[in-house]
């Protein structure tokens, strides 16, 4: 007797983050897997411009994961050797490793505590003789706006290398998305993203030699496409490069992702405002603000007293909380750019990111704060 597949439980708040998927992905997996042409293809090709239309922009060059694309990006800016990055070190530490990666250094800088998002001002402060390029971090998918600083910059040739890896579908105070304002921003498709491929990630170009200049570093400087060097006995490699493709399998995945983000988009921005109302009053508890009018929210981050203690009991009633991140400037590898950050540092104690997806219920989100509450008060009766 053969037994009929079990459906899989839904994941809960067990669960920090998770990926959704729609259904529509096996197909477009088994029509690739049928082509036999697993790697860069047309089917890349069709996602990457099905983004371009979808963020407002001329082309997109997709890549095998966003710390890949801030690596492309760094190096078809000419950043390198005796540069300096401004980033915060409130960021994933790929953030960090694409600099490094490119030859260049980081100088770190600090945050807003209610949004953790650097600003144009404590950039501008940061700025040195040797800064290159700045890579703002759009924490939690919230947009930056750097108007302030942008003819400075300009007149300085610095180039704003945006790490979007949060902030796929958010748009800024003029209404255009992420990705729509002339930086090069780079976007990460990871498990988790709002939008996934599986893996993957894409650069956002600012002119079309850059975008020509970013698809020959992600294929190891060959100019040729694959098409071009099965029907040639040659092909030209004309710069250094790295292997850094999307395959067709992930951009399938992409592809059947972005017909549905509208829906996403939707669920994340209501998830986020039932966690905004159900944590309003909960005393020492404060929720960084990632601008939902405006923003696909990426995370719910609050930060909250005696965080270790907090998160520990949490996790031990089955809560998949978590903390995102711990900061890079104290981190062994980065010791030698480490300065002090006040307000980065004051948050590292504090901040706590609750179970964050689209396969949470309002009830979910109660239950979740209901065991915030449960932990601080357990802390206060101490």
């Amino acid at each position: 007797m053969t037994l009929a597949p079990t459906a899989p439980a839904r994941p809960g708040i067990e669960r920090n983050a998770t990926p959704y998927l729609y259904g529509t992905e096996l197909e477009g997996l088994a029509e690739v897997l049928a082509s036999g042409q697993y790697g860069h293809s047309d089917v890349t090709e069709t996602f990457e411009r099905q983004v371009a239309d979808f963020l407002g922009v001329r082309e997109v060059v997709a890549v095998s994961s966003g710390t890949a694309a801030l690596h492309a990006a760094l190096v078809a800016a000419g950043v390198g050797a005796g540069d300096e990055v401004l980033v915060p070190s409130m960021t994933f530490c790929a953030s960090v490793q694409a600099i490094l990666a490119a030859g260049a250094e980081p100088r770190f800088v600090d945050v807003d505590p209610a949004t953790m998002c650097t600003t144009p001002d404590l950039v501008q402060e940061a700025l040195t003789e040797r800064t290159t390029a700045v890579m703002p971090v759009l924490f939690g998918g919230r947009a930056i706006d750097f108007a302030p600083i942008a003819d400075l910059l300009d007149r300085r040739g610095i180039a704003v290398v945006e790490d979007a890896a949060h902030a796929f579908g958010s748009h800024t105070t003029d209404g255009r998305k992420v990705g729509a304002h002339g930086h090069l921003t780079c976007f990460s498709f990871g498990p988790i993203k709002n939008l996934t491929c599986g893996q993957g990630g894409a650069v956002v170009p600012r002119t079309p030699e850059e975008a020509d200049r970013l698809r020959t570093l992600r294929l190891l400087g060959m100019v040729e496409s694959a098409a071009d060097r099965a029907a040639s006995t040659t092909y030209q490699v004309t710069a250094a490069g790295f292997r850094y493709p999307m395959s067709a399998l992930n951009a399938a995945i992409g592809t059947a992702q972005l017909a549905h983000f509208d829906e996403a988009a939707t669920v994340r921005r209501a998830l986020w405002r039932t966690y905004r109302n159900a944590l309003a009053g909960l005393p020492g508890v404060e929720l960084v603000d990632v601008d939902v009018e405006r923003s696909v929210p990426h995370l719910c981050v609050v930060t909250a007293p005696d965080r270790d203690r907090v998160w520990a009991e949490m996790r031990d009633a089955g809560i998949g909380v978590g903390v995102h991140y711990p900061p890079n400037h104290l981190q062994p590898a980065f010791a030698s750019w480490a300065r002090p950050l006040p307000d980065t540092e004051q948050l590292a104690g504090r901040i706590l990111t609750l179970p964050f997806h689209p396969h949470l219920t309002e009830d979910d989100v109660h239950r979740t704060v209901a065991a915030l509450r449960e932990a601080l008060t357990a802390g206060d009766a101490r």
